[in-house]
């Protein structure tokens, strides 16, 4: 498509035109979360349906490369719905050892995408050229030959907003009908709580009626909690005043959106270096690293269609991860821990993949698969788990949308500025002869987060499962039950 604008440097200008829209989202992404906490879920997501639809139309259109990189800007800039489909599927769960399987679903369905997207550009981009039987060039598709992809994928976002429309229902606790207790998901009890600990005010990483929250362990929970009810007994939702002067920016939400943007980071430096490292040619010349063990010149030396064929493994991969192993570590392990090991365990993935180059040709290809393997085991079981102890360090789900936002922005932050860094870290080690570089420079950030991880506040409870490592052990010292009751007068509220 840049090629087509005249630009000879098509390579930079197109990696200029994906970044610009992170680079939109994340000025915006904490904007569009915290209007969803005011407004609601559903109309922020619908919006940033129709900015997209909007978007792909101006690029589809594009005639000049100034026009393209509007259209993308147009489209990170109403796109926050990153941050409000996270917010949203926190709020459905409701039981902890659903979070998992329900978080598991963003990554498996946008790996799903990942596959489905450049079928749609490739096949159907410059029709006129392709299928010159069919489309004429004089005609609309070849005056603007990538207009059809665009419009086919602008169709199903239309399709999407009319089915949102009717059949999305809102998850925001604020804006939408309050349960009682026969509506409950749990069975009513004897020990059902006469009061309802539903709305915005009720902790979001706290089920009190059950024994254990997130762990999948069971735990006794002892918190300090803050109910505010009405004179009948019902819950009361707390006004936007008292929203507005809520805290939500924690330590402990600080420092998972860290984590979260080093995560993000590093796995965008893997995923833009390999290909690149998979197709650069070999050299076997002795450089400045010629004896010492850092000594990686080059890359494999694969043909574009032997690097399709592994890219197509690798997301069947990532799909069998999802789909299977994250549930079953999560369950097992909980999701502190999954936590814990994967962020101590990645910078693995990053120091392993520049040998590769070293292996004899018979064992490439399954030295290949295994690093391949190593990598998406632990990056899919890292996300989901960051955004699942968001959700838990939550105070109110009244911030959710905000907090949400923040993650969202930040890393689009880290997407926008990986790419490039690692492209340059990666042309200077070719250089030098260490094409090893840029995985080290990501291995390093990798690190980064291992050190950041002993700074992240666990959450105060008390388990009564000992893990064989003490620090997996999410548990402080345990703090007396306090729980104040504020009644409300309804007339007076």
């Amino acid at each position: 498509m840049v090629k087509s604008f005249g630009i000879d440097d098509a390579s930079f200008y197109a990696g200029i035109l994906i970044a610009s829209f992170s680079l939109a989202e994340a000025f915006t992404s904490m904007f569009w979360g915290g209007l969803s906490d005011r407004l609601g879920r559903k109309p922020i997501l619908l919006t940033g349906l129709a900015g997209t639809v909007l978007s792909l139309l101006v690029v589809g259109f594009s005639t000049s490369f100034t026009m393209a990189l509007c259209g993308r800007i147009l489209g990170g800039a109403l796109n926050g719905n990153i941050g409000v489909i996270q917010t949203m599927v926190g709020e459905l769960v409701t039981k902890p050892e659903h979070e998992p399987k329900a978080y598991a679903v963003m990554p498996f369905v946008w790996s799903i995408g990942c596959i489905i997207g450049p079928a749609i550009g490739g096949l159907l981009a410059n029709p006129a050229k392709s299928y010159p039987g069919a489309f004429s060039g004089d005609g609309l598709f070849g005056q603007f030959p990538w207009l059809l992809p665009n419009l086919v994928c602008a169709f199903i976002m239309l399709f999407s907003i009319i089915v949102g429309l009717f059949w999305l229902e809102e998850t925001h606790p604020d804006f939408r009908r309050t349960g009682t207790v026969d509506e409950s998901p749990n069975p009513v009890t004897e020990r059902t709580p006469m009061i309802l600990t539903a709305g915005a005010n009720a902790d979001a990483g706290t089920d009190l009626r059950r024994d254990s929250f997130g762990t999948f362990n069971e735990v006794d929970i002892q918190k300090n909690d803050n109910w505010k009810i009405n004179a009948d007994g019902t819950s009361r939702t707390p006004s936007i005043s008292e929203n507005g002067s809520q805290k939500w920016l924690t330590k402990r939400v600080a420092m998972l959106t860290l984590a979260l943007s080093l995560y993000t980071y590093h796995s965008m430096c893997y995923d833009h270096l390999l290909p690149i490292f998979f197709e650069d040619k070999p050299v076997d010349e002795v450089s400045l690293f010629g004896l010492s063990p850092v000594h990686i010149p080059g890359g494999l030396g694969l043909s574009t269609k032997d690097v399709g064929v592994i890219m197509s493994v690798n997301g069947l991969i990532a799909l069998f991860i999802q789909a299977v192993i994250f549930p079953i570590a999560a369950e097992r392990l909980g999701v502190w821990r999954v936590f814990v090991v994967v962020t101590i365990c990645h910078p693995l993935a990053f120091f392993i993949v520049p040998y590769l180059a070293l292996l004899p040709r018979n064992l490439l290809y399954p030295g290949i698969y295994f690093c391949l393997s190593v990598r998406n085991l632990l990056s899919i079981l890292d996300y989901p788990v960051i955004l699942i102890l968001l959700k838990q360090a939550s105070p109110s789900l009244s911030v959710l949308g905000r907090i949400n936002g923040l993650a969202a922005a930040a890393g689009a932050a880290c997407r926008t500025v990986a790419p490039p860094i690692a492209g340059l870290l990666y042309e200077w080690g070719s250089n030098i002869g260490f094409t090893g570089l840029a995985y080290f420079g990501a291995g390093a950030v990798a690190i980064v987060g291992v050190v950041q991880l002993w700074f992240v506040p666990r959450e105060k409870h008390t388990s009564t499962v000992k893990p064989i490592i003490p620090y997996l052990e999410n548990t402080e010292e345990a703090i007396t039950d306090v729980v104040e009751v504020t009644v409300v007068d309804e007339d007076e509220a």
